[in-house]
């Protein structure tokens, strides 16, 4: 059996694997990172521009996202624009659209005006756009298909030009593992087609089994998308977690209908991403609607069933499962939107179920313009915390202080993909007693709004 040794290894070749690597290649004095990929090229799975919004998640439109949080959120959004720009990745990947969050109805809108009210000092470009405004730049918002006017009070809150939004997390996955292998004096090799299927603690390092090859490693860092998890749980951490894995699916539509982003306001009570509509940079800037929102018994979307098995060992289910789902489906807007989603999948109903919804964007929305988007959509990991037996909807890290950490990286994992990886190369450097360069990397990434 091969071996072959490293101080750090990334096993997982998506945005936040490649982050991490271009980090640890640039801001560090490590010698040699290898990184890890299952399949025949980076970033196919979540990251891909067909699994995602494309859209750079800032806080600013997100209304789930608290104030605290949108602090957060837009600190790390911002390295992401930071190092588009250092590399001259403007309008090649990453682009700026017209973007808002619209409230429909007297309740909707009074929230959305308190809300601004709060963000506009975090946020200072945000505009409130009222209706004889969304007439001029939005106009599908507003009238019908008989070109009335809509009914219900409608307000905008957003920002015309200028900030950017939307970006191809796919092609700035490969930019930056590209990006590391120019750094000098460090080894950066990328092994594809490397399933890995065990992990061993071997005295101080780690042994990664990938076929008939062992690799090992001082530090091993896991971005696997939900598999992450099921590694884990495999070396008996993180045992108190289980993996609920969300499919979104979405409609393209068959012309440019929106101008921009569009969101909406975010129900309370449910736990995913209301539905909004968003320029497809990978088709032409038709509008593109979801996500919908499916539990699905399985790790991976469109690579068969052969991790159904995976989904099994990794939701770990038991009484404390039971309790979660039941508390969840006992509350009557998460039961009839559970359903609701499903429905969304079945054929010949979905296209005339999911239209409804997304009227309540574009009134004038007809059937011919819109068709299910097959192949779009992947997997998030919500996971579930059977010690609370809660559902958890941020980020996860499992870091048992071995030399090994385990992240799951839901919305907004992509966009918090350079931020999430300063902190790992923070703990690595710590732990192997290397160096962070943080002036360079603060010089580079951080913007201090």
């Amino acid at each position: 059996m091969k071996s072959k040794h490293y101080e750090v290894l990334v096993i997982g070749g998506g945005i936040s694997g490649a982050a991490l690597f271009y980090e640890l290649a640039k801001y560090t004095n490590i010698k040699s990172i290898a990184l890890l990929e299952k399949y025949e090229s980076l970033a196919t799975l979540n990251s891909k521009g067909t699994s995602n919004s494309q859209t750079i998640h800032c806080g600013d439109i997100e209304t789930n996202y608290t104030l605290e949080k949108a602090k957060i959120v837009k600190k790390t959004a911002k390295m992401v624009e930071k190092y588009c720009l250092q590399y001259n990745y403007q309008n090649k990947f990453m682009f700026a659209h017209q973007k808002m969050v619209i409230g429909i109805g007297d309740e909707e809108v009074a929230y959305l005006r308190k809300r601004y009210e709060n963000f506009k000092e975090l946020f200072p470009y945000l505009k409130v756009f009222e209706k004889d405004k969304l007439k001029e730049i939005e106009p599908k918002l507003i009238f019908d298909e008989n070109g009335n006017e809509r009914a219900e009070s409608v307000v905008g809150v957003g920002v015309k030009s200028g900030e950017w939004s939307t970006i191809d997390f796919g092609k700035m996955a490969k930019s930056l593992v590209q990006n590391a292998h120019l750094q000098e004096g460090v080894i950066t090799d990328i092994f594809l087609n490397s399933q890995v299927t065990n992990i061993k603690q071997i005295g101080k390092i780690h042994e990664v089994e990938v076929g008939d090859t062992t690799y090992t490693a001082d530090f091993v860092v896991v971005n696997a998308g939900a598999h992450s998890l099921y590694l884990a749980h495999k070396m008996g951490h993180g045992t108190h977690f289980g993996c609920l894995p969300m499919a979104g699916s979405f409609y393209t539509t068959t012309k440019k209908i929106l101008n921009g982003k569009v969101y909406m306001v975010q129900h309370p009570k449910l736990p995913f991403a209301a539905l909004h509509g968003d320029p497809d940079i990978l088709l032409n800037e038709f509008t593109r609607f979801g996500p919908t929102a499916l539990v699905l018994p399985k790790l991976e979307r469109y690579h068969g069933n052969s991790t159904i098995i995976d989904f099994i060992k990794t939701l770990r289910f038991d009484s404390n499962v039971v309790k979660i789902f039941w508390n969840l489906l006992r509350d009557k807007d998460i039961r009839n939107y559970t359903i609701r989603n499903f429905m969304f999948e079945i054929p010949y109903i979905n296209k005339r179920l999911f239209i409804q919804d997304a009227r309540k964007i574009v009134p004038s929305l007809k059937l011919d313009d819109i068709e299910y988007a097959d192949g779009f959509g992947g997997v998030r990991p919500q996971v579930l915390n059977k010690k609370n037996k809660k559902l958890m909807l941020g980020e996860v890290s499992i870091n048992p202080e071995t030399g090994i950490i385990f992240n799951m990286t839901p919305s907004p994992g992509a966009t918090s993909c350079l931020g999430n990886a300063q902190r790992d190369v923070k703990l690595v450097c710590k732990y192997l007693n290397k160096r962070f360069k943080q002036k360079e990397f603060d010089s580079d990434l951080v913007d201090n709004f």
